[in-house]
């Protein structure tokens, strides 16, 4: 939770303080509420797309993005070990300003949009759970050490709780919890690093309740999850409250002690839907997430994705505090 930036005096900080605390939860919150924590978009991952962050800002007209969030490729072990050499820019734009946070989503496993069966898919996370992997894990945490990134946030094994990735949870839980923790084991012990690992399902129950994919509270920094407007025809408050939905996230983090994020949320089935916008911005503004990233591109985006006039607008009142 991000404090006061505006130094009130310490008697009227409490006045406000229990003021908010006699609101009702139905209230609208005010413009700009939303723009008070870490917020970033997904650009692209390029190094010119380093610019593009910083025009996403200026077009907002409000504070500037504090969050860069990338992806690594998932198509082989030489990339997952972060070969890419996009990283070094990304890693240049981190250490220029130590306010900003590096959010890097990271596969579990090679051939991570393949399609492959349940059947390999649970035999490749009970190799990863026996030690199989961890050298190509180590060989990351070397390489974003050594880029002067040693707190990139992890986002690893994104959406496991789905069928789109090789790294999903389904086909083994167990396994699944299993190799997780001796990843995060292996990055940790690399010299010098101060990693935090982000565990993130998408919302809703999907092909397995993601409660069961969890792996314990010593391997996870950060709970997060990645929230979509879908399906077709699903309200905000519906998105709220179904089983496993954004209500259910918060609360999960909390009983568990852990800062909760949205690294991929925006637009989709919907098409230029403003309450879902408004509904998105009003619940970060209300639960204070560590931080939260648009993915800023169609059909997602508000910025890169002009079919979406009236979303935008919302984002902008809202983030841009107009």
């Amino acid at each position: 939770m991000k404090p006061s930036r505006h130094g009130l005096p310490a008697l009227a900080a409490v006045l406000l303080l229990l003021a908010a605390a006699c609101t009702p939860r139905t209230s609208e919150p005010p413009a700009a509420a939303s723009a008070s924590g870490a917020y970033g978009a997904y650009v692209g991952y390029e190094p010119a797309d380093v610019d593009r962050l910083t025009a996403f800002g200026t077009w907002l007209g409000g504070p500037a993005p504090r969050v860069g969030h990338v992806y690594l490729p998932g198509d082989r072990w030489s990339n997952i070990e972060g070969a890419p050499g996009y990283l070094e820019s990304w890693a240049a734009w981190r250490r220029a300003d130590p306010k900003r946070m590096f959010v890097l989503n990271v596969p579990m496993l090679e051939r991570t949009e393949a399609h492959l069966s349940d059947a390999v898919v649970r035999a490749e996370l009970r190799r990863g759970a026996s030690g199989a992997y961890d050298g190509h894990f180590r060989a990351l945490a070397r390489r974003l050490t050594s880029l002067g990134v040693p707190d990139t946030v992890l986002v690893l094994g994104w959406e496991m709780n789905g069928t789109t990735y090789t790294h999903r949870c389904g086909p083994d839980p167990a396994a699944w919890k299993a190799y997780w923790t001796r990843i995060v084991r292996a990055m940790r012990s690399v010299p010098g690093q101060r990693f935090r690992f982000e565990f993130t399902p998408t919302r809703g129950r999907d092909a397995i309740p993601w409660p069961r994919c969890y792996p314990g509270d010593e391997v996870v920094d950060i709970i997060g999850m990645d929230a979509y407007d879908a399906p077709r025809g699903l309200s905000f408050t519906a998105q709220l409250d179904e089983p496993y939905g954004l209500r259910a996230h918060v609360r999960f983090a909390r009983a568990h002690g852990k800062p909760f994020s949205y690294q991929e949320w925006g637009l989709f089935e919907n098409g230029d839907n403003p309450a879902y916008m408004r509904g998105m911005l009003t619940w970060f503004a209300r639960e204070r997430p560590l931080y939260q990233s648009i993915s800023d591109y169609c059909p997602h985006g508000v910025w890169g994705c002009r079919g979406h006039p009236r979303a935008s607008e919302v984002y902008r009142e809202l983030m841009g505090g107009r």
